[in-house]
């Protein structure tokens, strides 16, 4: 599954680096130009159950081509979603195209601990509304993981990995054929157990109970759900027996209703990022003068990284000096005797004057 710099792969897509991990290979599109992030699923064939030995192989390139396809067309566009181009085998690879964006992969910001409570929130309202398009499209997106979503340099977080996650549950299908055993050991074999992968329901409620899942994850810095091993995670996932959202903070009852075993139960993409954008709304605000550890709650815009005022944290418009009536200036210290002596002595004056016009 390597490519090398200037190689042309599915006969249109012209490398131009190195593999960047999660973020894809780096290459550009022949036909329009345009940059692009390939990734590669590959097509093991030979490991299709039930295969007899020396029998020719079947091809799943082209079933896989046509469904990535299929979900390239139906897909919305949204700012928030990452557009998936196209898909094409080569050999034993299907090579997946997504448009390419300046970013840093989730992954590697949740590598560093829990993520504050409403910096997640602003994430989590991001991709809702991803989401959401996708819901409306008629579309499930069934690969809601750290790996798949990038965080852009204006905080904004983008969800790409709509192709790429068709492609593979497509291919666990035609692996497992009709004997659903089958297609749970392929699945098993080829995701693992990721628990944003394994809602027991289908559809859009899946991609909400991942979004918990997602959300959960950032705010503790571990799964809701034990994933040492698949079998004890698919029982945790069934029983709704999820580790305690204690270090959720705010987010708590919203993690807790998407995390529900009871799809019916757990709000939609649209209720998600209402209830996250009115939580943003008047989320503290960083940065403020004050008292040390005092965080204000002021009204914020509906998206938008939380970053501190400029100027230092100053709210804008405060004046930088105290404003009011002018107050006369002081008396320099060295002055202060000389003007009293000075009073004096026309005190002294005025007393004079009167006993002379009285006397007289």
């Amino acid at each position: 599954m390597r490519a090398e710099p200037g190689q042309v792969v599915a006969g249109r897509y012209r490398v131009t680096g190195r593999s960047e991990g999660e973020v894809g290979l780096p290459a550009v599109d022949v036909q329009s130009g345009a940059r692009v992030r390939l990734f590669g699923l590959e097509l093991p064939e030979l490991l299709v159950p039930g295969h007899p030995v020396g029998a020719p192989a079947p091809s799943y390139g082209p079933r896989l081509t046509a469904r990535v396809a299929q979900v390239a067309a139906a897909a919305a566009a949204h700012p928030r979603l990452l557009r998936g181009l196209a898909a094409g085998p080569e050999d034993e690879v299907l090579w997946v195209a997504e448009e390419a964006v300046g970013g840093v992969p989730l992954e590697r910001l949740a590598g560093n601990g829990p993520v504050s409570p409403y910096r997640v929130a602003e994430i989590g309202a991001d991709l809702a509304g991803a989401l959401r398009a996708v819901h409306e499209a008629g579309l499930t997106h069934g690969n809601l993981t750290l790996r798949t979503v990038l965080v852009c340099e204006d905080g904004a977080a983008m969800l790409g990995g709509l192709l790429l996650g068709a492609a593979e549950e497509e291919l666990c299908a035609a692996l497992g054929g009709e004997v659903p055993r089958r297609v749970y050991e392929t699945r098993a074999l080829m995701l693992g157990p990721l628990a944003e992968r394994w809602a027991i329901d289908a559809g859009a409620p899946a991609d909400t109970w991942a979004l918990g899942v997602l959300l959960y994850r950032l705010l503790t810095g571990h799964g809701p759900y034990p994933e040492h091993d698949l079998p004890t995670l698919l029982a945790a996932v069934r029983d709704g027996q999820h580790h305690p959202a204690d270090g959720c903070g705010p987010l708590r009852p919203l993690v807790e209703r998407l995390l529900r075993p009871d799809a019916a139960a757990r709000p939609d993409a649209v209720a998600v990022q209402r209830e996250l954008r009115d939580l943003l709304a008047f989320a503290p605000e960083p940065g403020l003068d004050g008292p040390p550890g005092s965080l204000l709650p002021v009204p914020r815009p509906e998206a938008g990284p939380l970053v501190p005022r400029p100027g230092g944290g100053r709210r804008p418009g405060r004046p930088t000096d105290r404003q009011g009536p002018a107050r006369p200036p002081r008396v320099p210290p060295k002055l202060l005797g000389p003007l009293v002596l000075a009073g004096v002595l026309v005190l002294l004056c005025a007393a004079i004057g009167v006993i002379v016009a009285v006397a007289g």
